[in-house]
């Protein structure tokens, strides 16, 4: 009997007690359900496994099942998490699991968000701004400086630090105003591109950082690093620095005269 469950992949198998919230925009619950575990799995296979045998109908969103779309994302025992790089090994075989979709986003149906609110503070960064003097295939720039923004590059959009960030989970009248963590870093990582041309152009990005994306709203509790499945310090790298630059330029004379002597030719 042991063989022929080692040769049908159920050996080390157990049975798990998952509790997952089922609903829509007008309401819902958590429904409690016991799936089997196999060994080596991560949560989003245990989903699967739920849909596929008992709720058909389950909400999820997923694609690459790879920790790189960042497609799975909700919260797993009240934590933020990818479903995908969340390993069953890592909780107790006894403890049951809840799985709720992401707090700060109106729910569409069970598991999944409508996250829309990101895409909309997307449009809202201006582009990078490329440098009138250099063609396409002419920017060049150090290792040094490559290295500062190839971290904030690596992030997948799964919008666990947007979910996260109290400042949009808990005030909802903030999210007109404040950009969340994600788009901060973005405007972070132009702010200290050497080739972004945006200053000769007009445009003050630590100055909109400040009044038009909220960076002042940030109060720095790290919260969203400690949730990016990517490891990328958005707090010690991109947001404090920010500040540092934004309050450099209201409040430093220096920096304050810089700003106006035109550069010379």
């Amino acid at each position: 009997m042991s063989e022929q469950r080692a040769a049908n992949g159920t050996a080390g198998a157990y049975q798990a007690h998952f509790r997952v919230w089922r609903g829509d925009a007008d309401g819902g619950g958590l429904a409690d359900f016991r799936v089997e575990v196999h060994e080596g799995e991560v949560v989003l296979d245990v989903i699967h496994r739920l849909q596929a045998t008992q709720v058909p109908d389950l909400a999820v969103r997923w694609n690459c099942k790879a920790g790189k779309c960042g497609s799975c994302s909700a919260e797993i025992n009240g934590r933020p998490r990818l479903m995908c790089m969340t390993r069953m090994s890592v909780f107790d075989r006894g403890e049951t699991l809840t799985i709720t979709p992401m707090r700060t986003f109106p729910v569409v149906r069970d598991l999944v968000t409508d996250v829309s609110f990101n895409y909309t503070k997307a449009r809202e960064v201006p582009s990078f701004v490329p440098p009138e003097d250099l063609g396409p295939g002419e920017y060049r720039m150090s290792q040094e400086d490559v290295g500062r923004s190839q971290e904030f590059r690596k992030c997948i959009e799964c919008f666990l630090c947007q979910n996260t960030c109290h400042v949009v989970r808990d005030f909802e009248d903030n999210k007109a105003v404040f950009a969340g963590p994600r788009f901060l870093m973005r405007v972070a990582e132009l702010d200290m591109h050497p080739l972004d041309a945006a200053a000769d152009s007009g445009l003050d990005r630590k100055r909109t950082a400040q009044e038009e994306h909220g960076l002042g709203y940030c109060n720095i509790t790290k919260c969203c690093t400690e949730v990016c499945p990517e490891s990328i310090r958005i707090t010690d790298n991109a947001l404090i620095p920010l500040k540092e630059r934004a309050v450099d330029r209201k409040y430093d004379p220096l920096v304050w005269l810089g700003t106006r002597i035109r550069r010379r030719p």
